[in-house]
């Protein structure tokens, strides 16, 4: 049978059952792709470096694992609307699974609720495309999520956040698909974190999914420095970092990243924007591979944990690469040679092979 999607692979370790309309837009079954440049960086010897590659999913970023499980049972429930505040992904994921389900018979409107100024242009015009309602308001990511938790609460509208526990069902599923790829454990999970639903999710995917718990990966997450609320332990009122998929200041799943945390025997650490955009550069120009800029955060977090003696030798690490690179163009752009692209040359042969410094190798 082709593949159908996360929930239909997974059902068995799902909420779900015969009456749950599956809203699936084949999420997951993302390549899993071997890094040997960043292994080699690692200075660490005989491990091997994986990257998991969430920017394939149909909207371009891991959020669709969830979102097929939160708007799937928003169905069920019998709702016609969804909201979520976002810095970008979500907003994307949530509007693309709205409009699946309107493509399968069900009235669904999609909400968008975002920090005005901070939303990389790419996520953006995704939710509005999609159809969603977008609204930009003063303030952060976190204010935005405080309201339409409230509105939530007091409307008939389903809220489709992290906070929703189908959401955190449906992530746990990219955990599953590490395990059959590898066939086991990592022995290092490497993740971003944001509003820390992710790492939460794969975690608890860890958990359902291996049975021996000495075989389960330590859980290693990297906020951004300027962003990094749970390593500093207290509540950052104006996150800021070039990351903007991880700019969050109060995340919603701040208790549950710790369980993961301590019950995997791992760690949470802060990379800084310059870490950040080093492995984001080397992805690209050493990997081949794209991502969005937060999405580096997993493998700037493991070369710094690497060099600071924090994995062992002939060991497995996953990075989760959380976006696709075409979310964030504007970074792209800043981070190469804009200035020589934009440079208009004659357009004949002894130009060009001077500008490609093929005439001084004769």
């Amino acid at each position: 049978m082709a593949y159908q999607g996360t929930i239909l692979k997974y059902s068995q370790f799902l909420p779900v059952n015969n009456q749950t309309p599956i809203i699936s837009l084949n999420e997951g079954n993302t390549a899993l792709v071997p890094a040997p440049y960043i292994a080699k960086l690692c200075k660490v010897p005989g491990l091997k470096v994986y990257l998991k590659m969430e920017g394939l999913n149909p909207s371009g970023s891991f959020k669709d694992r969830g979102m097929t499980m939160a708007v799937s049972k928003a169905v069920e429930k019998g709702a016609t609307k969804i909201i979520c505040a976002s810095t970008g992904n979500t907003s994307a994921s949530a509007a693309a699974y709205s409009a699946r389900a309107r493509a399968m018979g069900y009235q669904m409107d999609c909400f968008v609720i975002i920090p005005a100024g901070y939303v990389a242009l790419g996520k953006l015009s995704q939710a509005m495309i999609y159809g969603a309602k977008v609204i930009q308001i003063e303030g952060n990511f976190d204010k935005a999520l405080e309201i339409v938790r409230s509105l939530t609460e007091k409307y008939p509208i389903e809220l489709v956040n992290s906070v929703n526990p189908f959401r955190i069902q449906g992530q746990k599923t990219g955990a599953y698909e590490i395990c059959d790829e590898l066939g086991s454990a990592p022995d290092y999970l490497c993740i971003p974190v944001g509003n820390a639903g992710n790492i939460t999710a794969y975690w608890a995917g860890f958990t359902d999914y291996v049975r021996n718990p000495k075989d389960r990966p330590r859980m290693y997450g990297y906020q951004a420095e300027g962003s990094a609320p749970i390593v500093r332990g207290h509540v950052v009122e104006k996150p800021e970092t070039v990351g903007t998929a991880i700019r969050i200041g109060n995340p919603a799943s701040w208790k549950q990243a710790l369980t993961a945390r301590d019950e995997s025997r791992g760690l949470i650490d802060m990379v800084s924007d310059e870490e950040m955009l080093s492995a984001y550069r080397i992805i690209h120009q050493q990997e081949g591979l794209a991502c969005e800029p937060a999405s580096a955060a997993s493998v700037a977090g493991l070369i710094k944990s690497a060099h600071a003696g924090q994995i062992i030798p002939e060991s497995v690490a996953v990075c989760i690469l959380t976006g696709n690179g075409l979310k964030d163009p504007q970074t792209a752009m800043k981070q190469s040679d804009m200035a020589s692209a934009e440079q208009v040359h004659k357009a004949d042969e002894h130009s060009i092979a001077e500008v490609l410094g093929l005439l001084s190798v004769r």
